[in-house]
């Protein structure tokens, strides 16, 4: 360990009473080493120049940064010709770190280097002391497994908070179970095991969830594993299977939106009264998710758009047929994405969430078609997606052994329970 400065502590210490029953006090001064911080990063050695530390601000452009560093403009427009192929400079993004290496001994302390961090992880480094380049480096990230299990009471982002979890992992998990788990139907009691990865720089730095590798959901009480598995090296191909191999995806996902800052507002309802008419019976076809405007609208199967128009009620809408039995409407967007005739995956971005049409608050009403009916697609047994393929499933099955022995010995962490109170007499 290198050593920094040695820092001088005075301590007082309290000594044995004094005649009179006075504490009789007395200092001692202590040398404290204290360990210095590493000076190398990224790939420099920090202790060889004058660093600046800053954040971008809004209205910054990388030009005015530097000029108000003391390059002048001529400078800053050879290190942008040269080095547009690897980094655009206009794309610099407000509240992003910035670092600037300058020269020691210079009066003027002028930058050679420019270091832009994207993320807490990568970052681009722009040198210019005597020749220009750019390139793209990344902060070594260590990976650390982590178990987690809770009980829902309220909410599963209220679960995580109350077991000091990130929400990250809520929306993860919503994606893995979209389509076997109406994740705004949670019930109270529900309960949840996870074994995942966080991503760490220098070992104490957290920077985010890295992945779910198994999960254990019991919902209305039914359990279901889910277990990581690559199915295609070559294309690094990963999905979710349970433990009998049996794929966790379906046909269709079951909403057209992310988890995310979504909640379902009204649903699919052929009974439903409203106020507004009089309390008089207005069949609702559709099940209405509200998101704030702009959030993604998305397919919720692979299919052909048969229809984007803006028309009446439905303001802007996007319609797909997936085969000759299903199809689904997504209307109320604010902006259309996908266009008549275009093919689109599921989880593609078709629009996004507005107030177009009659509509009282932002949402995207779902619709869904069988055979030509719109039915509740809550209701429907969806067909599965294609099984994982034969020559894979005794690997597979053989992999997720020691997963499945340690997520079933996880202990379920149920929610603090306020001591009672006690009354003192």
């Amino acid at each position: 360990m290198r050593i920094g400065k040695i820092i001088l502590l005075t301590l007082v210490f309290i000594g044995a009473y004094a005649c009179g029953g006075e504490k009789k006090e007395s200092t001692k001064t202590v040398h404290v080493e204290v360990p210095a911080p590493d000076p190398m990063e990224f790939g420099f050695n920090l202790n060889d120049y004058v660093v600046v530390r800053d954040t971008v601000r809004k209205g910054d452009s990388f030009g005015e940064i530097l000029e108000k560093n003391h390059i002048g403009y001529s400078k800053i427009f050879q290190i942008a010709e040269k080095t547009k192929d690897t980094f655009d400079i206009r794309k610099l993004v407000a509240g992003k770190p910035y670092t600037l290496l300058c020269t020691k001994g210079d009066s003027l302390q002028r930058p050679e280097c420019f270091i832009y961090q994207k993320n807490s992880v990568d970052y681009v480094v722009i040198k210019f002391k005597d020749s220009i380049n750019a390139y793209s480096e990344s902060k070594p990230v260590k990976i650390v497994e982590k178990e987690a299990s809770g009980v829902i009471t309220s909410s599963l982002s209220a679960s995580l908070d109350e077991a000091g979890l990130s929400q990250r992992l809520a929306y993860d998990m919503s994606d893995i179970y979209a389509w076997t788990i109406d994740f705004f139907r949670l019930q109270e009691g529900d309960e949840y095991k996870l074994i995942y990865t966080e991503k760490y720089i220098n070992d104490t730095t957290f920077v985010g969830i890295d992945k779910i590798h198994a999960a254990y959901f019991k919902h209305n009480g039914e359990p279901f594993y889910a277990f990581e598995f690559e199915t295609d090296s070559l294309n690094q191909i990963v999905d979710y299977f349970d433990e009998n191999a049996k794929n966790l995806r379906r046909a269709f996902l079951k909403a057209p939106v992310r988890f995310k800052q979504v909640r379902i507002s009204s649903r699919y309802n052929l009974r439903r009264r409203i106020k507004l008419y009089g309390n008089r019976i207005r069949p609702h076809k559709g099940t209405d998710f509200a998101a704030p405007i702009n959030t993604p609208i998305i397919a919720t199967a692979n299919g052909v758009v048969v229809e984007s128009a803006r028309r009446g009620g439905n303001g802007n809408y996007v319609k797909i047929k997936h085969n000759s039995t299903y199809s689904t409407q997504y209307l109320h967007m604010k902006k259309r994405k996908a266009k008549v005739g275009e093919f689109v995956k599921q989880g593609d971005v078709i629009g996004w969430v507005g107030m177009t049409g009659n509509t009282s608050g932002p949402h995207v009403c779902y619709r869904f078609w069988k055979n030509g009916r719109q039915v509740d697609p809550f209701k429907q047994k969806l067909p599965d997606a294609d099984p994982i393929d034969a020559k894979l499933k005794e690997a597979y099955l053989k992999y997720i052994q020691p997963l499945k022995t340690q997520i079933d010995g996880i202990q379920i962490t149920l929610p603090m329970e306020e001591a009672p109170i006690t009354a003192i007499n």
